[in-house]
């Protein structure tokens, strides 16, 4: 049985923190254009970072590539997701520093 995406192997740059500054993971996968639908699965990234940490390198990456029906339903009903980003906040460097010295 043929598969429905177009899969393709390649490299991804990993750029991983978890400081005070900053929380977060980006997987970037390198000289390959990311359309509306494609899927990245990223190989034997690092799942534990301790506080205070960073990571950057490089990791094997399989890019799932979406068909032009999937390619047109995630354009279509992405305008509806988009609401979901507008139920988090963020606060200032300088506010977060000052919640951190409370005590509970």
């Amino acid at each position: 049985m043929s598969s429905p995406y177009q899969i393709i192997d390649v490299l991804c740059s990993i750029d991983i923190e978890q400081t005070p500054y900053s929380l977060h993971a980006h997987a970037i996968p390198e000289n390959i254009e990311i359309g509306p639908g494609d899927t990245i699965i990223v190989h034997d990234a690092p799942t534990n970072i301790a506080f205070g940490e960073c990571y950057t390198g490089e990791r094997r990456a399989t890019l799932y590539r979406a068909s032009a029906l999937q390619r047109l339903w995630t354009e279509l009903t992405s305008i509806f997701d988009i609401g979901e980003l507008y139920e988090v906040g963020f606060n200032p460097v300088a506010e977060a520093a000052c919640f951190s010295s409370l005590k509970v």
